[in-house]
């Protein structure tokens, strides 16, 4: 087990976790519940760039990521914007996005994702 790093860890999960080369980004949901979709998509993506450094990563590595998004119809463009600008040009990873009940109501966004090791 000792080539099996886990950054952040509490009870129930890591932030993230690293094994043979890749970082494995647990679902990241924002702190500010009662921000709008695009503040929370900042946060969320503020969280993977401190964890993914943590890990020995960084964004321009990410492989694929999963996206969850409360109301699709309404914070799909905002999620976007937020992403496509966090991005560096030519990374874009493989990607899925889908409307979803999250875990607590006040909650917009979650991604989660993986990533190669520099």
């Amino acid at each position: 087990m000792s080539d099996i790093q886990r950054i952040g860890v509490n009870t129930r999960l890591a932030g993230c976790v690293v094994h043979n080369g890749l970082v494995y980004v647990s679902g990241q949901v924002p702190t500010s519940l009662d921000a709008d979709a695009k503040q929370q998509t900042l946060e969320v993506l503020e969280k993977i760039d401190i964890l993914l450094a943590q890990a020995g990563s960084d964004k321009s590595r990410i492989l694929t990521a999963q996206i969850w998004i409360k109301n699709i119809a309404e914070d799909f463009n905002a999620f976007n914007e937020c992403w496509e600008a966090w991005l560096p040009e030519g990374t874009a990873p493989a990607r899925a996005a889908l409307q979803a009940d999250l875990a607590r109501p006040q909650v917009l966004v979650e991604v989660m994702l993986t990533a190669a090791v520099k």
